[in-house]
């Protein structure tokens, strides 16, 4: 990108997407949704976090609009739905494999 079309470029919602991922938590929850769509005692279980700790991430989440929620019975399914989030943790699992 030319040096002087910055000034006119708006980078704030990638920023926040950014900051929003920048938690280990959520990043983790993030990549592990990558694989396929889970409810929270998946996420419970695969991070051994507190579930309460995990619905409070996925909260934020939803509400900035990287992950829906669908209700499945008695459990609430998540899946990833950002465009720009899916192609930042493709990109980081790449790096991640080269290590």
């Amino acid at each position: 990108m030319e040096l002087e079309k910055l000034k006119q470029v708006g980078f704030e919602e990638e920023a926040e997407i950014l900051r929003i991922l920048g938690h280990p938590t959520r990043l983790k929850i993030v990549c592990g949704l990558m694989e396929r769509e889970l409810c929270v005692s998946d996420i419970e279980n695969c991070l051994g976090e507190p579930q309460p700790k995990i619905s409070q991430h996925l909260s934020l989440l939803r509400a900035k609009g990287i992950v829906r929620a669908e209700r499945e019975g008695l459990n609430i399914r998540y899946r990833i739905v950002h465009p720009l989030v899916i192609k930042i943790v493709k990109i980081l699992e790449r790096e991640k494999l080269k290590e």
